[in-house]
């Protein structure tokens, strides 16, 4: 068994036939859907800049909260500990 053959996992020949029959169906499908190649390009593009932009806006408004909540909580904080100082 050749390196070729062994990195392949079969003969060079039968792969490069089963990727054109595996190329034509996958053409077909994104013909018939009116996808081109960019379209799934820009689209896995999207995918990633909204994933982005959520992980942000989810820290952002996770520091909100934080923010929000310790605008309670430190003073309430400080006022129970002067009160509980004096004793």
């Amino acid at each position: 068994m050749s390196a070729l053959t062994r990195f392949l996992g079969d003969s060079p020949l039968r792969v490069v036939l089963k990727l054109l029959v595996v190329s034509f169906l996958v053409g077909l499908v994104m013909n018939a859907f009116g996808w081109s190649p960019m379209d799934v390009f820009y689209g896995i593009r999207k995918f990633f800049i909204d994933l982005w932009n959520l992980g942000f806006h989810a820290i952002d408004r996770f520091l909100g909260y934080i923010l929000l909540g310790a605008a309670i909580v430190v003073p309430a904080f400080i006022l129970l500990r002067i009160a509980n100082y004096r004793k």
